[in-house]
């Protein structure tokens, strides 16, 4: 069986270095903003319901590598799902991240997202890794832009400047590790 840490990285270079459906939609029906202030992730997420399913999905943005992975995967799966199947997987995909949902032992519908389970061992990830499905509530819900803070926190979890500052480090050194291993 593979290391599921090894996988975990392995994908979210993958996803980092060639995203899946990135760019602009034209003829979008919805769409949204998210943003992750804690360590600058920005992604505008853009969909099109065909019949009520998601017909055509892309985003765009400066972020880290786990938060354009995510977004990445996010897009391939809920093509041709309809509001209320991607809704599920919004909630199932959060709850996997943030160690409510243990996709080992309860039902699901995350498939080969359950890559980013191992991201619950890592807080200051959590928010990089739930920006895009919490963009995509909101493009869905028609709210326009969303937040992983304050009152749109999907953890709801108060803002700590301390570990806001760690936040900040963390970001750096993933950053440097990202470089070396792109070379």
């Amino acid at each position: 069986m593979a290391d599921p840490k090894a996988l975990y990285q392995e994908v979210i270079l993958d996803h980092n270095r060639k995203p899946r459906n990135y760019g602009t939609l034209a003829d979008a029906s919805h769409h949204a903003d998210g943003h992750n202030p804690l360590c600058g992730d920005h992604i505008t997420l853009a969909l099109r319901l065909d019949d009520g399913k998601v017909g055509a999905i892309a985003f765009e943005g400066e972020s880290c590598a786990i938060c354009k992975a995510s977004a990445s995967m996010l897009t391939t799966n809920v093509k041709g799902k309809t509001r209320d199947e991607a809704e599920v997987l919004i909630r199932e995909f959060r709850d996997m991240a943030t160690g409510k949902l243990d996709v080992a032992s309860q039902p699901h519908h995350l498939g080969r997202l359950t890559v980013f389970g191992g991201v619950r061992d890592l807080p200051t990830r959590v928010k990089c890794a739930i920006l895009p499905w919490h963009t995509l509530h909101a493009a869905l819900n028609s709210a326009g832009s969303t937040s992983t803070e304050a009152e749109q926190d999907p953890m709801q979890a108060p803002i700590d400047r301390k570990s806001t500052r760690l936040n900040s480090s963390h970001r750096c050194i993933s950053y440097a590790v990202f470089c070396l291993k792109k070379k």
